[in-house]
């Protein structure tokens, strides 16, 4: 894996667009065959896993199917990547968002803007797959990289899958959600809801981040507590409980400790919303009877 991320990383690391498009393919090839399986082929050896190409591991995507989570925390090719993300050279996460830099600073065209939405795909992919990266958007200049993304002047994909991406840097995570309301996140969220240029797809997809964003938080874990940089050293099997309690509620001890800190009440971020935005009340109204998420800590 460390041969197949090795040569990911000097890809997305070029200038040349051919070879971003090909380590983007790559890292998306290796999480394929993390998330997917066929249910026919033996478990693979490490000597195979060394041997085989991120873009072989992905040809076989049509035949595969999901894993199960509880069977994804036992696989041993998820172990392995789990365990190299929490550390800062072969942490994924933070080699694609640099990456998203040099993309966004390159000129713009349909070509660059495949290549940005690729990038964010993965993206995605891995806060979800690896929960502690998130913290890296705790940084103000990372997670001014995502507002800048749903700039008018970008395309209605790009700003949706902004929009997701940014979804899964805040779930679980609320210091980052101090971040983006810090560095006027909510401002740029709304104006583009306003704006009349931003389509019907977008707007829809905005109203769903605001009702994510009110949604009640919940106490950050102590091993979830934020740190300097990647590696909050949480195993799968731990990471793989935290997704099943996704349905209990928290406890009324201190789970949270100093942490609280960053939790701000619904009623908290109404009032903050409310600044930029009318009939906020009515958005917890319908968040309140509808409940169209359910408070994960994870």
């Amino acid at each position: 894996m460390e041969a197949l991320l090795s040569l990911a990383f000097d890809n997305i690391a070029s200038k040349d667009t051919q070879k971003i498009r090909k380590g983007l393919r790559q890292i998306e090839g290796m999480l394929a065959q993390i998330c997917l399986s066929n249910g026919k082929s033996k478990p693979s050896t490490p000597s195979h896993r060394r041997n085989a190409s991120a873009i072989n591991l992905g040809e076989q995507q049509s035949q595969q199917s999901p894993k199960k989570l509880g069977a994804l925390a036992e696989d041993l090719a998820f172990r392995e990547f789990f365990r190299l993300q929490e550390g800062f050279e072969w942490n994924v996460a933070t080699r694609v968002v640099d990456c998203l830099e040099r993309l966004l600073g390159m000129a713009s065209n349909g070509q660059n803007d495949l290549l940005i939405l690729s990038a964010l795909s993965n993206l995605q992919g891995l806060l979800l797959l690896h929960p502690p990266s998130r913290t890296i958007f705790g940084r103000e200049i990372y997670m001014n990289m995502l507002l800048d993304l749903l700039d008018p002047y970008n395309c209605p994909a790009i700003q949706s899958s902004t929009l997701l991406v940014l979804v899964t840097a805040l779930l679980a995570t609320p210091q980052n959600t101090r971040t983006f309301e810090i560095i006027d996140g909510l401002l740029t969220i709304t104006s583009l809801f306003k704006s009349d240029e931003t389509t019907q797809n977008v707007k829809l997809k905005l109203l769903e981040f605001l009702y994510f964003y009110l949604m009640p938080e919940a106490p950050v874990p102590a091993s979830s507590a934020p740190n300097t940089g990647v590696g909050l050293h949480r195993s799968p099997s731990k990471l793989v409980g935290a997704f099943e309690r996704r349905n209990s509620t928290v406890s009324g001890d201190d789970s949270g400790g100093a942490y609280r800190k960053y939790i701000r009440s619904q009623e908290e971020k109404q009032h903050m919303l409310g600044r930029y935005l009318n009939n906020v009340e009515g958005l917890v109204q319908d968040l309140q009877e509808s409940t169209p998420f359910t408070p994960m800590v994870c």
